[in-house]
C-alpha cells in the first residue's frame, strides 16, 4: 500500500515539473524589486523554482532597498544639509546607508559650490560614495550630462577632459589617466603611487570598500573585486565562475543510479528514473523494475458498493457482502447479532502470577514490584533497575535479577552489610606474600627484606639478590665477593692481606711490624703489598754506614778525603719503594734533592743502571728531580735502579748516588700507602 502512494505522488511531481516553465532572470529580478517596494523583508523570500532565480530575486530586492535608503540620504543632504544618524529611521544598517549617501552627496554639493572638479580623482571614496558625490556635484553644472552618462554606462571611469587638458596631456607619461597640467590620476580600483605616475591596485577586500553581503566572501581582482558564496550550492548544483549555481545534468554525466530497465530524465537539482516497460492492469513497477500487485482496496476510495467489503487479489480485487466481524477483545453473542466484550482475565491466565484487570475490549495486568506492564505485548516485563538508575543503586557493580537487582563488588572489595556499598578487603590477613605485605585500597602490595627482591613472575615471592652479580657487584668487595642468602660476603687474597672492619676492604698486613716475617738478624725486613722482602745492605769499600735508619733507607758515606778520588760519590743511599701493578701513568716514584739548597746550585739527575727497558724517566726540577714511571706495568716485577746526582755548588761538583729497589706487586683493591719514602 505504502509503495503505491509514494509512486503516485512522485509521478505527479514529474508531470507538474514538465508543465511549468521556469521564469526568466528579468522576471525574477522584477519580483525581487516588487518584494522590496512592498516593504517586505528581503531575507524572507518566497519559494523559487531554481537556485539562480532565488539569488537574482534576493539581490534585486536588496539593491532596491539600498537605492531607496540612499535616496533618503540624498534628499536629506539637499533639504537640510545635516547628515546625523538620528535624523533617519530604520535599523542600524539602514540608517548607516542613508547617512553614507547623505555625507557623500554633501561632499559633492560642497565641491560644486566651491568650483571644484566633480571627478574627485585620487580619492578612494568607493563606488557607491563616489557615484553619489558626482551626481550631487554635477547637478546644475555643465558637467551634469557627462557625469550622468558616465555614471550610467561606466561608473568606474569618468573622462570629461577639455581640449586644453587633452593638449597638456599629449606628452604625459601617466600610466592610466591625465587630468591636465602634467598631473596623473587613476581609474576606480587603483591608487596613485608616490611617484605621481604609476597606479597600483587597491585591495577593496582589505579596505572594506566592497558590497559583499553576509554569506559571501570578498576576492580581490585587478582594479576591482568579486563576491563569492561561502556555502556550496547544495546537492545537484555546481558553483560557476560568475558566482551562480548551475544545475548538474546527472543523466548526461552518467552519475545517476537508474537501473538498466529505466530511463534517466534530468530535473532541476536532481533527476528522475522512468521504467522502460509497462506492467499490465492491476500491477505497478517497483524501484528495481519488477511488477507488483496494486491494492485497489487502498488506492481507490470506494471500489465496492455500500454494504460490501473490498478484498484485494493478485492483479485485481473482489467485493463481498459484509458480515458481522468482531474486533480483538470482542466476540459474537450466541444469537450472532452483536459483539460483546471478552473477559480475558477469566478466559485464561493472561497475566501469569500478576494481577489482571479487565477492560472494555482489552485488559491490563497489575504487575508486581520490579515489573512494568507493556501495553503492546500485554505482558509484565522485568524492569532493569541497573539501567534505569545507573550509579544510584550500587557503589560498584549492579546485576539485574528477575523483578529486582543485586549489588556486587570488584576484586579487592566485599559487599557491606547494607548490600549496596563495598568495603576494602585486607588481603594481608591471608598472608599472601612470602615476606612483607602492605594492604592498599582495593588490593595489596608485597615487599621484601634487605637482600631480597620481589619476583617478576608472581609479584609475591621474594628472591635472593646476588649482590656479586649486580652491575655494581665488582665494587662491592675490594678483592672477591661471594653471595649468601639475603646478603653477601667478601674475602681477601690468602696471604699478605686481611679483611678490614667494614667487611669489604682488604688491608695489607705489615709482616715487618707484626714480627711474622722470616728475615734473619743480619737482614732488614721491608713490607710490600701482599708480602715482605728480606734485604741486606752493605757499604762498598772506602764507605761506611752513617746510621741504621729505617729499613727503606740506608746511607753510606765516603771515608777518605774527597779530593783523593773524584770518581767516587760522596754518599751512597739505599731506598726501597713498592707499588701495585696497573698503576696509572705517569706516576712519581722517587724525589731526590739536597737537604739544604744554596742559591746558584745546579743539579743533574740520571739513571745509570737498572732501567734498560726504559720504564722510568727523570724530570729535572729547580732543586733536584723526580723519577717517574711512564710505562704501565701489568705483571709483578722488581727493579734495582742506580740514580746519580751531580751537585755543582760554588763551581765545585759533588757526586751522590741513590740505590732504589722498586718492588711492583700484584694489584688488589686494597688500602694503599704512599709511594715516596
Amino acid at each position: 500500500m505504502a509503495r503505491w502512494i509514494i509512486f503516485v505522488f512522485s509521478w505527479c511531481g514529474v508531470l507538474l515539473g514538465q508543465e511549468i516553465k521556469p521564469p526568466s532572470l528579468e522576471e525574477c529580478c522584477q519580483a525581487g524589486r516588487n518584494h522590496a517596494l512592498e516593504g517586505q523583508d528581503c531575507t524572507i523570500l518566497p519559494f523559487m523554482s531554481s537556485h539562480i532565480c532565488s539569488i537574482t530575486h534576493q539581490q534585486c530586492c536588496q539593491s532596491a532597498v539600498r537605492s531607496s535608503l540612499c535616496d533618503t540620504g540624498v534628499k536629506m543632504a539637499h533639504e537640510q544639509g545635516a547628515c546625523e544618524r538620528p535624523f533617519f529611521q530604520g535599523a542600524p544598517w539602514e540608517t548607516q546607508i542613508s547617512e553614507m549617501c547623505c555625507d557623500c552627496c554633501a561632499l559633492g554639493l560642497m565641491a560644486a559650490s566651491q568650483g571644484m572638479s566633480c571627478r574627485f580623482q585620487g580619492l578612494l571614496l568607493g563606488r557607491d560614495c563616489a557615484h553619489t558625490a558626482q551626481m550631487c556635484c554635477g547637478k546644475n553644472t555643465t558637467e551634469e550630462v557627462a557625469l550622468t552618462k558616465e555614471a550610467t554606462e561606466k561608473p568606474d571611469v569618468v573622462t570629461t577632459e577639455t581640449p586644453e587638458e587633452l593638449n597638456s596631456c599629449r606628452d604625459s607619461n601617466c600610466s592610466q589617466l591625465c587630468v591636465g597640467d602634467g598631473l596623473c590620476a587613476c581609474n576606480d580600483g587603483y591608487q596613485l603611487q608616490k611617484d605621481g605616475v604609476n597606479c597600483a591596485d587597491v585591495n577593496e577586500c582589505l579596505t572594506g570598500n566592497h558590497n559583499c553581503i553576509a554569506g559571501q566572501v570578498c576576492i580581490n581582482t585587478e582594479g576591482s573585486f568579486r563576491c563569492q558564496r561561502e556555502t556550496s550550492c547544495g546537492t545537484g548544483y555546481e558553483l560557476k565562475d560568475n558566482n551562480s549555481c548551475q544545475d548538474i545534468d546527472e543523466c548526461a554525466l552518467r552519475t545517476h543510479n537508474c537501473g538498466a530497465d529505466f530511463l534517466c530524465t534530468n530535473t532541476e537539482g536532481s533527476f528522475r528514473c522512468h521504467p522502460k516497460e509497462r506492467c499490465t492492469d492491476g500491477y505497478i513497477q517497483d524501484a528495481v523494475g519488477s511488477c507488483i500487485d496494486i491494492n485497489e482496496c487502498v488506492v481507490h476510495t470506494s471500489p465496492c458498493l455500500p454494504g460490501q467489503t473490498c478484498i484485494n487479489t493478485m492483479g485485481s480485487y473482489m467485493c463481498r457482502s459484509n458480515t458481522i466481524t468482531c474486533g480483538r477483545g470482542y466476540h459474537l453473542t450466541e444469537d450472532g447479532t452483536r459483539c460483546e466484550d471478552v473477559d480475558e482475565c477469566r478466559a485464561g491466565n493472561v497475566c501469569g502470577d500478576h494481577g489482571c484487570v479487565n477492560l472494555v475490549g482489552s485488559y491490563r495486568c497489575e504487575c508486581r514490584i520490579g515489573f512494568m506492564f507493556n501495553s503492546i505485548t500485554k505482558l509484565c516485563e522485568d524492569i532493569n533497575e541497573c539501567r534505569h538508575y545507573p550509579g544510584r543503586l550500587c557503589s560498584h557493580k549492579c546485576d539485574n535479577t528477575e523483578g529486582s537487582y543485586q549489588c556486587s563488588c570488584t576484586t579487592g572489595f566485599k559487599l557491606a552489610h547494607d548490600g549496596r556499598n563495598c568495603e576494602d578487603v585486607n588481603e594481608c590477613e591471608a598472608n599472601p606474600c612470602s615476606q612483607e605485605c602492605a594492604n592498599v585500597y582495593g588490593s595489596y602490595q608485597c615487599y621484601c627484606r634487605r637482600g631480597y627482591q620481589l619476583s617478576d613472575i608472581d609479584g609475591i615471592t621474594c628472591e635472593d639478590i646476588d649482590e656479586c652479580a649486580l652491575p655494581t657487584g665488582g665494587h662491592v668487595c675490594s678483592y672477591h665477593c661471594f653471595n649468601t642468602l639475603g646478603s653477601f660476603g667478601c674475602t681477601c687474597p690468602p696471604t699478605g692481606y686481611t679483611l678490614a672492619h667494614d667487611g669489604r676492604t682488604c688491608q695489607d698486613v705489615d709482616e715487618c711490624a707484626a714480627g711474622v716475617h722470616t728475615c734473619s738478624a743480619s737482614q732488614s725486613c721491608f713490607n710490600v703489598h701482599g708480602g715482605f722482602r728480606c734485604l741486606s745492605f752493605q757499604c762498598p769499600p772506602n764507605f761506611r754506614q752513617v746510621a741504621l735508619g729505617r729499613c727503606e733507607r740506608v746511607t753510606c758515606e765516603f771515608t777518605r778525603d774527597p779530593a783523593s778520588c773524584f770518581s767516587l760519590p760522596l754518599r751512597i743511599s739505599f731506598y726501597n719503594v713498592s707499588f701495585p701493578t696497573n698503576t696509572p701513568v705517569p706516576a712519581d716514584v722517587f724525589r731526590m734533592g739536597p737537604s739544604n739548597s744554596v742559591p746558584g746550585d745546579k743539579m743533574l739527575l740520571s739513571i745509570v743502571s737498572g732501567d734498560e727497558e726504559g720504564y722510568f724517566a727523570v724530570q729535572q726540577q729547580a732543586h733536584g728531580g723526580v723519577i717517574s714511571l711512564h710505562r704501565a706495568l701489568f705483571v709483578p716485577r722488581d727493579f734495582f735502579l742506580s740514580v746519580q746526582m751531580r751537585l755543582i755548588r760554588y763551581g765545585t761538583e759533588h757526586l751522590y748516588m741513590a740505590k732504589i729497589a722498586v718492588f711492583v706487586t700484584q694489584e688488589h683493591a686494597v688500602r694503599l700507602s704512599r709511594m715516596f719514602p
